[in-house]
C-alpha cells in the first residue's frame, strides 16, 4: 500500500496536495497528513491517516467528494486553517487558469507541440497531456513542464482494448475537469471526443493531421470514415493542417465546411527556421562529422529520407528509385532517418534492398535531426498520404530541395518548381527522374533550397502559428459562454486570416 507523507502548509503544498489526492484516489492509497512544529528537527506534533477509498462500493461517492474543492479533508482530520487554505488556493487556481488537455494516441506525436505548449501556458492556461505510456511522454512532460497521464491506446482497430481506453479517458477527464480538450490522431481523436462529450467538456477540438482512410480499402475504409464522422460530429471545432486535406474531409462527407478550419497557411506547429533549422548556425564540421560517422565520403552526393519506415511512406518506391540511380551515380549515397515499424510494415524484399546496400545508411531514430539534414543534398518524400508534412518544411528551412508526391498536404509543403518538385504517387520513374535532375544540377539544388527557406520564414513561423492557436482557444471559450479574456498578447502578426 502506497503512503503519501505530506508536511508543510505553503501554497505549493496546497496545490500539489489537491492534485495528488485525485491521483491517489484511483488506487486506494492511504494518505498520512501531519504537521511539524520544527521541520528542521523533524518533530511531529500530530499524525492522522485519511482513507482515500475506504470501500470499493463508495468509490463514486468518494470521488465526487474529492472533486468538490476542500471537502475531501474533514475538519476532524486536519486543522481548520488547512481546509481554508486548500479551498482558497484551489478556487484561485481555477479562476486564474483555463485547463487544456491534449490527447493523442501515441506519445511520439507530442514533440510536434514543442514550444506551442509553453506559449499557451504563458497566456494563462494550465496544460496537461494524455497519451499511451512511453519515454516520449515523460520527456515531453519534463521539457514542457506539464503533467502527463498515461492511458494505453493502440493505433490498430482493437475493440475491447479501445473500450478499456475509453473508460480510462472518461475517468481521467472526470478528474481533471478541463475547459478544453484538444484531441489528435484518428484513435486519440475518436476516444478523446467521446470521453470529452460524456464528461460535458465545454470546448472540444478535433485536429485532423492526416487521413488513414485515403490508403484504406473495403470494410477498413468504411470503418475509418465512420470514426472520422463521429470525431467531427462530437467536436465543437475541427482543425486541419492543410487546405487540401480539408477539401478531402469535406468531399468524403466527414465534416461540414463551416465547422472545419485551417489556421494561417496550415501546419501543426510551424518550423523554427531561425534557430533549430538554420543552416547558418550549423558549421561545415557538422556535415563532415555526420558523413564520417556513416562512412560517406566528403565529395559524395547524399539523398535523404526522414520519417517512419512504413509502407505508406512510399518505401517501395524509394528503394526502386534508388536501385535505378545508384549505378548511374557512383558517388551517390542514401541516408535514411527513422525506424522500421510493425504497423503497416514494408515488404521484406524492400527492407532487404535498404539493409544490404553498403551505400544505404540507416541511422535509426535520432534525437537531433538538424545535423543529418546538414549532411544531405536532396530530400525525398514519396509518401502516399499526409496532413501537412513537417519534413519538407524542415528540409526547406535547411535550404534543401525536396522531391515529394503530388498528394493532399504535400502540395502545400512543397511549391512545385520553386522549392522542390512534385511527382505522382507510386510512380518510380517520375521519382527517379526528379531526383536525377537535382543530382545533375547543383545550381538548381541551391536555387530551390534558398527559395524553400525564404518561404518557410515568411509562411510557417512558429510564433505566428502559436498565436493563431491561442486565439482559436480564446474564440471558442467566448462562443461557448465561458468567461474569456480579451487577447493580451498579439506579438505575432497573422500573415493570413484563418479559413
Amino acid at each position: 500500500m502506497r503512503v503519501l507523507d505530506i508536511a508543510g502548509y505553503d501554497a505549493d503544498f496546497v496545490s500539489g496536495f489537491l492534485r495528488e489526492q485525485l491521483e491517489i484516489a484511483e488506487v486506494g492509497t492511504r494518505v498520512i497528513v501531519h504537521e511539524r512544529g520544527n521541520i528542521g528537527a523533524g518533530r511531529m506534533k500530530r499524525l492522522h491517516q485519511v482513507a482515500a477509498n475506504e470501500a470499493s462500493g463508495a468509490r463514486d461517492k468518494y470521488l465526487s467528494r474529492l472533486q468538490f474543492q476542500g471537502s475531501y479533508l474533514r475538519r476532524r482530520y486536519c486543522p481548520r486553517f488547512l481546509v481554508i487554505a486548500i479551498r482558497a488556493s484551489s478556487l484561485l487556481w481555477q479562476c486564474l487558469l483555463t485547463k487544456l488537455v491534449h490527447i493523442t494516441t501515441v506519445p511520439d506525436m507530442l514533440p510536434f507541440f514543442t514550444g506551442q505548449v509553453g506559449y499557451v501556458k504563458d497566456r494563462g492556461y494550465e496544460i496537461e497531456a494524455i497519451a499511451s505510456p512511453g519515454k516520449d511522454l515523460d520527456r515531453f512532460a519534463a521539457e514542457e513542464k506539464i503533467r502527463a497521464h498515461a492511458v494505453p491506446m493502440t493505433r490498430q482497430i482493437t475493440p475491447l482494448r479501445d473500450l478499456l481506453a475509453l473508460e480510462r479517458l472518461w475517468f481521467r477527464l472526470r478528474q481533471l475537469k478541463p475547459q478544453i480538450v484538444h484531441a489528435h490522431t484518428p484513435k486519440g481523436g475518436l476516444l478523446g471526443m467521446i470521453a470529452a462529450w460524456l464528461n460535458g467538456v465545454p470546448v472540444r477540438i478535433y485536429h485532423v493531421h492526416g487521413l488513414p482512410l485515403m490508403t484504406a480499402t473495403g470494410w477498413k475504409r468504411a470503418l475509418l470514415k465512420w470514426t472520422e464522422r463521429v470525431s467531427c460530429a462530437l467536436a465543437h471545432d475541427v482543425l486541419c493542417d492543410s487546405r487540401s486535406v480539408r477539401e478531402v474531409v469535406v468531399a468524403e462527407g466527414l465534416c461540414r465546411m463551416p465547422k472545419i478550419r485551417v489556421l494561417l497557411r496550415g501546419s501543426v506547429n510551424g518550423v523554427d527556421a531561425s534557430v533549430a533549422f538554420n543552416p547558418a548556425r550549423v558549421g561545415a564540421h557538422v556535415r563532415a562529422n555526420i558523413r564520417a560517422a556513416y562512412g560517406i565520403p566528403p565529395d559524395a552526393v547524399v539523398v535523404g529520407f526522414v520519417g517512419r519506415l512504413v509502407r505508406d511512406k512510399g518505401l517501395a518506391e524509394l528503394a526502386a528509385a534508388w536501385t535505378m540511380l545508384r549505378d548511374e551515380f557512383p558517388k551517390l549515397h542514401l541516408l535514411i532517418i527513422g525506424v522500421f515499424e510493425p504497423h503497416d510494415p514494408v515488404a521484406p524484399q524492400v527492407k532487404a534492398v535498404l539493409c544490404s546496400d553498403p551505400r544505404v545508411h540507416l541511422a535509426g531514430a535520432v534525437a537531433e535531426v538538424t545535423s543529418f539534414y546538414a549532411a544531405m543534398d536532396v530530400v525525398l518524400l514519396p509518401t502516399y498520404r499526409e496532413g501537412l508534412p513537417v519534413v519538407p518544411l524542415e528540409a526547406a528551412a535547411m535550404e534543401l530541395p525536396v522531391v515529394a508526391t503530388r498528394i493532399p498536404g504535400c502540395v502545400e509543403a512543397v511549391e512545385d518548381g520553386v522549392t522542390g518538385t512534385l511527382v505522382p504517387a507510386r510512380d518510380v520513374a517520375a521519382l527517379a527522374d526528379a531526383t536525377r535532375m537535382y543530382l545533375r544540377d547543383p545550381k538548381l539544388r541551391q536555387k530551390h533550397g534558398c527559395a524553400g527557406r525564404a518561404r518557410v520564414l515568411s509562411q510557417f513561423r512558429q510564433e505566428a502559428i502559436w498565436e493563431a492557436v491561442y486565439q482559436e482557444y480564446e474564440r471558442l471559450l467566448r462562443e461557448r459562454g465561458i468567461k474569456g479574456r480579451e487577447p493580451a498578447y498579439s506579438s505575432a502578426r497573422k500573415s493570413e486570416p484563418s479559413s
